[in-house]
């Protein structure tokens, strides 16, 4: 159970680093932090529609593997738990 634990421990630490990141590079829908921050590098590089269409695919893709090793890593704890 400590190697199933640790590898999903591993995955959540990259997941959650990864969305970190594709959260910043997707476009802001206007205003807040993102214009303040980036608002003029994102209209210098003219996204096309399907690039941020697949940034946002692989954004959320990354958020549903962080949700399911995070509940996977609860049940391991539990079980583990049990069985101790």
């Amino acid at each position: 159970m400590d190697i199933l634990q640790n590898v999903l421990l591993a995955i959540i630490v990259l997941t959650s680093l990864l969305s970190v990141l594709l959260v910043l590079l997707n476009k802001g829908k206007g205003g807040g932090l993102s214009d303040m921050f980036g608002g003029g590098m994102t209209q210098s590089l003219n996204t096309s529609g399907v690039a941020q269409k697949n940034l946002i695919r692989l954004t959320t893709a990354t958020a549903v593997v962080w949700v399911l090793s995070i509940a996977g890593y609860a049940l391991t704890m539990r079980f583990s738990e049990v069985a101790v």
